[in-house]
Formats: C-alpha cells, sequence, structure tokens
C-alpha cells in the first residue's frame, strides 16, 4: 500500500486567534502515486458526493467551501463527516460504529490537538461549543456513510485527521527562541506529517503540502524532521519544490494550489473549521466584556482597529500581550 499525507494551515495572517496546521492521512493502493493517486481519491470522492446527493463540493479548498457570512454548515459538514469516516477498515463489511463529534473537546480530542500551554480566556468556551453548530447531524452521518462506502470500494482508508493550534502566546515564544514566521508554518506541518507518516509506515509514501507563503527551498527542514540521512532535492521552481528520501521511499512536496488535490483540500478545511470555531469563541468571550465590540477575524487592519476598542476590556482582564497578539 502508499501512503498519502496532505497538509495546509488556516490563521498564517491574523495578528488575533490561533494558526492552525491540519494534515490528513490516507492509505491507497501500491503502485499509485502522483497524479494517479489525485486522480484515484477524486474519483471515489465524486462516488461519495453522488451516494449522499450533495450538488457542490464536498472537500474542497477552504477559500471555496467557506466565505465568510455564508455560515459554516458546508465547511463543517465536510469535516465532521471525515472524521466520522477516518480510521475505518476499508473492507465493505468491517467498519465500526462513527463515532460522532458532540463538541469541541471531543473534536479536538479526535484531531490529536494538545492543550496550550498557556491557554487563551476564550479557550474555556471554545472547548464547551456544542457541535454540531450548523451542519444537520444526519446529513453528516448520511455523508460519513458515503464516504465510507466509497473509499472502500476502491480499497482506500483515510487513517487519519489530525492538527496542531497554535495560539499567539506560543507563536511569540517561537519568534523569541530566533524563528521568523514561515519558520513556525513549516516546523509544525513537518512536525505533523513527519508524526502521522512515522505511525503510518508503508512500502512507498508521499507528503503533499500547500507552497508556504515566498519559501522555496525545504529540504533541510524535510531531512530534519523526517529524521533523513539524505534527502534529494527533485527540483524547486516557482510552483513546485519536491524532495525524496531515497531511504525510505519517500517523496515530499511543496506546491503552489496544493488544495486542488484532496488530501490537502481536507486539510485546508479542517483548519479552516478549527480556526473558524476558535475566533467565534474569541469574539464571544470579548463581546460578553465590552458592550458594542465589533468582532473581528483577526487580520491586521480590522485586529488594529479591535485592540483599540477593546482596550478597557483587556486591561480590566488584566491579560498579557503576548497572550493576546500575535506578533508579525
Amino acid at each position: 500500500m502508499t501512503l498519502i499525507i496532505g497538509t495546509d494551515e488556516a490563521g498564517y495572517g491574523p495578528n488575533l486567534g490561533p494558526l492552525v496546521v491540519a494534515a490528513t492521512a490516507w492509505r491507497i493502493p501500491a503502485g499509485t502515486a502522483g497524479a494517479a493517486a489525485a486522480e484515484l481519491l477524486a474519483q471515489a470522492l465524486d462516488e461519495a458526493r453522488a451516494a449522499a446527493g450533495i450538488a457542490g463540493p464536498l472537500w474542497a479548498d477552504s477559500k471555496q467551501i467557506y466565505k465568510p457570512g455564508d455560515g459554516l454548515a458546508v465547511l463543517e459538514r465536510g469535516v465532521l463527516a471525515a472524521l466520522e469516516a477516518s480510521g475505518r477498515d476499508p473492507e465493505p463489511n468491517a467498519s465500526g460504529p462513527p463515532t460522532r463529534i458532540t463538541d469541541a473537546t471531543v473534536l479536538l480530542d479526535r484531531l490529536g490537538a494538545t492543550e496550550p500551554a498557556a491557554t487563551p480566556p476564550e479557550w474555556p468556551a471554545m472547548l464547551a461549543t456544542p457541535l454540531p453548530g450548523a451542519a444537520a447531524a444526519a446529513g453528516i452521518a448520511t455523508t460519513a456513510a458515503a464516504v465510507s462506502a466509497a473509499l472502500a470500494r476502491h480499497h482506500i482508508q483515510l487513517l487519519a485527521v489530525r492538527c496542531r493550534v497554535v495560539h499567539p502566546a506560543e507563536f511569540n515564544r517561537l519568534l523569541d527562541a530566533g524563528l521568523n514566521k514561515s519558520d513556525i508554518l513549516s516546523r509544525t506541518t513537518l512536525d505533523l506529517a513527519a508524526t502521522l507518516w512515522n505511525a503510518g509506515r508503508e512500502a512507498a509514501a508521499e507528503v503533499w503540502c500547500d507552497r508556504h507563503g515566498g519559501r522555496k527551498s525545504y529540504a533541510g527542514l524535510v531531512g530534519r524532521h523526517f529524521g533523513a540521512a539524505l534527502v534529494q532535492t527533485i527540483g524547486e521552481t516557482p510552483t513546485l519544490s519536491a524532495y525524496l528520501l531515497p531511504a525510505d521511499r519517500c517523496r515530499v512536496e511543496f506546491a503552489v494550489g496544493g488544495e486542488a488535490r484532496l488530501p490537502v483540500a481536507l486539510a485546508s478545511m479542517t483548519a479552516k473549521y478549527i480556526r473558524e470555531l476558535s475566533v467565534a469563541a474569541f469574539n464571544s468571550h470579548w463581546s460578553a466584556l465590552q458592550t458594542n465590540l465589533r468582532p473581528t477575524a483577526g487580520y491586521p487592519l480590522d485586529a488594529r482597529r479591535w485592540r483599540e476598542e477593546a482596550d478597557a476590556a483587556v486591561r480590566r482582564a488584566g491579560i498579557d500581550e503576548a497572550t493576546l497578539w500575535r506578533r508579525a
């Protein structure tokens, strides 16, 4: 069998709220890789959509799935259905009962997200968020069943969906330790990918990452995080950086527009979903402490506006600036 891992992030640009990195791990038939692997996964997804009666996309780039103000229903359905389907045996008659996500605590546990060292003040409310909040539970269950059946027909298994949540305090601590913003994203991404790679070792593996901003060279990072004595650079172009770990038969690549491939798309959606739940809890927490405080998505220009408007509430709460505000 071949192991495919896809990664992506949400919240790289904002000053408020967390950076979220997510990854998905898939087991597909041996000898299937690259474009053929992407095509096989896309075919299974199309069958799942048809069986569930979904006219629009199920798993795609989060920017295609979710637009601010449109609500979280489609994004939520895709992520929670994936989690219900993940980890099941690919044989048609071997699937166990689905594990339902009832609140954000269960969700983050399923995603393997660790408790932050410095808990943001809104985090208890975030953890208590009941789920699903926008999508119908019955629709999620139907979609999960359709996904499981379609993957089984193609001998594909969605092994895991995982994420890492980097809150402002940790982000700032890493900056103080000498990393830059791009380093933090790349390190978090490759740590997560390597963890899934080690857990799902197969004869061959491919790791598909969305490109990290303007970074073009990743060979040293790949070698360090995957513990590889030799990393061969296949190519570093404006659209694709690709590397081979020959001893492990593992290819790692960073592609512009990587979300076009299913494993990266689902990672993109997962990261965005956790980021949106976090920002909703953030706004709810601070709006309860200050009347007429307008919500924010945390991006630089509006974050500065929010910071000025919320100044009195932040001072009353005695919140450390480093716990609230992510430096660039």
